[in-house]
């Protein structure tokens, strides 16, 4: 019936497998593939890598030529692909990622649990991957994602893999708490303060609010007002301080970034008494950036059940501590698709502080290339 048969890739001779001949051999595991060739009809897969030997293969596996058959052996130190993949996996996912099924073939992905900003731990990522027996390969750190989107993929190299290699792994992942994970993306309550004498007064019309509004409204956030306001300091400040009092939880300004004298958005910000401000990133376009933190104490409700009568909330208000980021856009903003501002948003709301650090690290890949048709996030900017 059979032609020609081969194993794919395994000659044998490797750590963990022994001979058997095929009478013997069943309940025992297949360390490789089984070809099957019959000329004009049929070639594949005859019997899977992983597969248990039962009764009726023994049959069929004579027909395919084999007396005798390499068998997986596990010594105590050592574990099966699957086995080990399970394990390197379960360690690498932090929270908001999770195993995307079973492990095959010594492989086994990983999925966002949820939508939101996938962290990377690059320098556990780097000390998990030395050894060489074991890997993971992830899509790019600060990629927004959505739920069931794969994050990285998972394997153990060998078919048999040593237990101190896996165990050595797995604590390298674990002491990083998960090396990946998804953190949530808020969704803002936003103030937009515009400013330049020349919007102000009507002389040109305002380029910056739609495309504010479309990056807001593209992470679900709400727009609770937009301001204009001419180049001067102290009605800049006022009207931001009016969208803090309204609510807002983000503030972003817009013009009066540049070393123009009339530009003097940033020191209206400074004026807030801001409690960190950074100005410039190395990041084009984007580079006249602005980030800042303003500290405040805004006043919370907090809904409890009276005592008296629990079918009855009472609504006590209390004064907690509260940051509001403060982001300040350049003119690039208004003619570039993909300015700094698009890397930083996300990693605001999800909870990050973005700092001079942090800013200084998206000097490599801060260059966006201006192609023809914009394809961000999937090319090199930001990355």
């Amino acid at each position: 019936m059979c032609d020609a048969c081969q194993t794919d890739n395994k000659d044998g001779s490797g750590s963990g497998t022994k001979t058997v001949p095929v009478d013997k051999a069943v309940g025992m595991i297949l360390p490789h593939d089984i070809t099957e060739i019959r000329p004009g009809e049929f070639k594949g897969r005859a019997f899977k890598k992983g597969h248990i030997i039962r009764e009726e293969d023994v049959e069929h596996l004579k027909r395919l030529g084999k007396e005798n058959l390499f068998i997986l052996e596990i010594k105590d130190d050592e574990m099966h692909e699957n086995d080990a993949a399970y394990a390197i996996a379960t360690a690498l996912a932090g929270k908001g990622v999770k195993l995307a099924g079973e492990p095959n073939e010594g492989k086994i992905n990983l999925v966002a649990e949820r939508d939101g900003l996938l962290s990377v731990n690059r320098e556990a990522l780097l000390e998990f991957n030395m050894p060489g027996e074991v890997m993971c390969a992830t899509i790019h750190n600060n990629s927004v994602v959505k739920k069931g989107q794969l994050v990285a993929g998972t394997r153990a190299i060998p078919l048999v893999v040593k237990k101190s290699i896996v165990e050595q792994a797995v604590r390298i992942a674990e002491s990083a708490k998960g090396v990946l994970s998804v953190k949530e993306i808020r969704k803002p309550r936003a103030g937009i303060v515009i400013t330049g004498n020349e919007v102000y007064h009507g002389k040109i019309k305002d380029a910056f609010e739609p495309v504010i509004r479309k990056k807001i409204q593209g992470v679900d956030g709400e727009i609770m007002g937009v301001h204009f306001a001419p180049d001067n300091v102290k009605i800049i400040e006022d009207r931001i301080r009016e969208l803090i009092d309204a609510g807002a939880d983000l503030i972003i300004t817009s013009g009066g970034m540049s070393v123009d004298p009339d530009d003097v958005t940033r020191f209206a910000i400074r004026n807030l008494g801001v409690s960190e401000m950074h100005y410039g990133s190395p990041v084009l376009p984007g580079s006249m950036f602005l980030v800042a933190y303003l500290d405040i104490v805004r006043s919370q409700e907090v809904k409890k059940i009276s005592e008296e009568n629990p079918l009855e909330p009472s609504n006590p208000r209390i004064l907690e501590p509260f940051i509001i980021p403060i982001l300040g856009i350049p003119a690039c903003g208004m003619y570039a698709d993909i300015t700094v501002f698009d890397l930083v948003l996300p990693r605001i709301l999800a909870g990050e502080k973005i700092g001079r650090k942090e800013l200084a690290e998206l000097g490599h890949g801060g260059l966006c290339l201006k192609c023809k048709e914009c394809r961000y996030p999937v090319c090199p900017f930001g990355k």
